[in-house]
């Protein structure tokens, strides 16, 4: 039996984290930092798994901040969706926090304080039920994000980092106005408030649309989608694997959450986002094998993984919503496991360059293990948690297919299958040239004083110390728990993806508050 929760608790997933990063802020010694930064995320675990825990026999919670009445409140919401958010964004906040304490990150002035302000915004945006609540909280969201990209990045990371700033003031622009006009167009931006009314007002459906735009292009859809695997790996790869498990999820998270709330007959412009879709499947996947760097791979492999999980939503049923739930749970724990993977080979060997790296399967054979999982989870191979989320996918679009919309399913169906093939040859080509070939004879050492300088003679003593593939590791062995206890997964799952459909609980929850 777990015990009742109470409501008014639900803003200190928001509180913690920034009492956290103001207190960091004031007291500056290494040993305070290093014990929020990590102790922050272990709470916000056991928080989720208490509120996930909960919700298996519950309805949706509400809290109103400030005891405004009705949709004049500030609405914090959950239910199994946000919960099951909550939990995996944090252990990926943990994984990636360890690692910045490990490669000495987080001696960077402000890193701590301002990881724990990302994850405030992260958990204001996932427990928000206003649209406008929802811009606030992307945008705290966003800077502590613009900071971290100046401090851990270098001269050129700076130069790139520019179009991560410019396309995110911009989409932040277009989603503010969006909210806007949703106000103008129904009078409230409160969530529970628009159940239906995309559905119902074709003003209100244009203006929840440029909403969607916003989110789209912050998540990284064709055609807005050549700035991620761009800007994202300009940063360290402890701040990529932040970025990876938190921005582009959340994105996602709230197109779900729209949608399934204010277009309860389906998307009107369904048939220009199902195209789309499709494309950011199948772009992503053929653009991997063109990249020289490890972590721009990952990059186009993101846009992959974003279009997998906007195939749930597109398909519109609630096998296809749990199936994109999965799948994006699933792309959380890998993308962050095999980018802190990459990141211990970068700060070892000095380069993420494939050309500048070989022979690692004969000198680093469990970092190797580690990664060859990681890419057998991209492609969708067992024993990793890839292959239940492209089984999800893939079971959802041949019941379209077979039982509603055909063309639909069918393309789907296809773009998955197509996807892997090419995510695979993509991928083959970076293991052969990491894994195999001559034996490596220079390396770029970190120099305390001067950085990275120029190649120097690679000792045979040097390899890729454990305690820096602890974090990808442990996140690895979770793609493989996941794997094997898929069992006790998928009840999680199916009850977010049915409180996601269960608008009248959602509304009831708010509107009682």
């Amino acid at each position: 039996m777990i015990p009742a929760v109470a409501p008014s608790l639900l803003p200190m997933f928001v509180v913690i984290p920034l009492l956290g990063a103001g207190l960091l802020v004031v007291a500056r010694r290494h040993a305070v930092e290093v014990a929020a930064l990590l102790t922050v995320p272990v709470v916000m675990i056991l928080g989720a798994l208490w509120l996930l825990l909960f919700h298996r026999t519950e309805p949706p919670l509400s809290h109103a901040v400030g005891g405004f009445a009705d949709v004049l409140a500030i609405p914090f919401v959950s239910d199994s969706l946000s919960a099951l958010m909550l939990l995996v964004t944090s252990i990926s906040t943990l994984a990636a926090s360890v690692f910045l304490v490990l490669t000495g990150e987080s001696r960077y002035r402000f890193v701590p304080p301002l990881v724990l302000l990302l994850t405030a915004g992260v958990n204001g945006a996932l427990l928000t039920g206003d649209l406008f609540n929802l811009f606030v909280w992307v945008e705290v969201m966003l800077m502590p994000s613009y900071a971290l990209i100046a401090v851990t990045g270098t001269w050129r990371r700076l130069g790139i980092g520019r179009l991560f700033v410019l396309v995110n003031l911009l989409t932040s622009t277009i989603l503010v106005i969006g909210v806007g006009f949703v106000y103008g167009t129904a009078g409230t931006v409160n969530l529970a408030a628009l159940a239906g009314a995309g559905s119902e007002n074709t003003v209100t459906a244009a203006a929840l649309a440029v909403v969607l735009l916003a989110l789209a292009v912050k998540g990284g859809m064709v055609p807005v989608h050549s700035w991620l695997p761009r800007a994202y790996p300009a940063t360290s790869a402890g701040i990529m694997a932040l970025f990876s498990a938190l921005h582009t999820k959340v994105a996602l998270y709230a197109m779900y959450r729209i949608t399934a709330i204010a277009f309860e007959d389906g998307l009107p412009f369904l048939s220009v986002l199902v195209v789309l879709v499709i494309v950011t499947i199948l772009v992503g996947a053929f653009s991997t094998a063109g990249t020289n760097r490890i972590r721009s791979a990952m990059g186009h492999q993101m846009v992959a993984g974003v279009g997998h999980i906007l195939l749930g939503l597109v398909l519109l049923t609630e096998v296809s919503f749990a199936a994109g739930i999965l799948y994006l749970v699933h792309h959380v724990v890998t993308m962050s496991a095999l980018l802190l993977t990459t990141g211990a080979i970068e700060h070892t060997y000095g380069s993420g360059r494939i050309d500048n790296l070989s022979g690692l399967a004969r000198r680093d054979p469990w970092t190797m293990g580690i990664l060859a999982l990681g890419l057998f989870s991209l492609v969708g191979l067992p024993p990793t948690s890839g292959l239940w989320g492209k089984v999800g996918l893939m079971r959802a679009s041949a019941e379209q297919a077979t039982a509603g919309d055909a063309p639909l399913g069918w393309a789907a169906l296809a773009a998955v299958v197509i996807a892997s093939v090419a995510s695979l040859l993509g991928l083959q080509r970076l293991w052969r040239g990491l894994a195999w070939g001559e034996d490596m004879t220079v390396y770029r050492p970190d120099d305390p004083t001067t950085g990275r300088g120029t190649d120097v003679p690679l000792p045979d003593d040097v390899r890729i110390p454990w305690r820096l593939l602890a974090p990808g590791a442990a996140l690895m062995a979770l793609s493989l728990v996941i794997f094997v206890g898929i069992g006790a997964l998928l009840p999680a799952v199916d009850s977010s993806a049915a409180d996601l459909l269960d608008v009248g609980s959602y509304v009831e929850a708010v509107m009682n508050e």
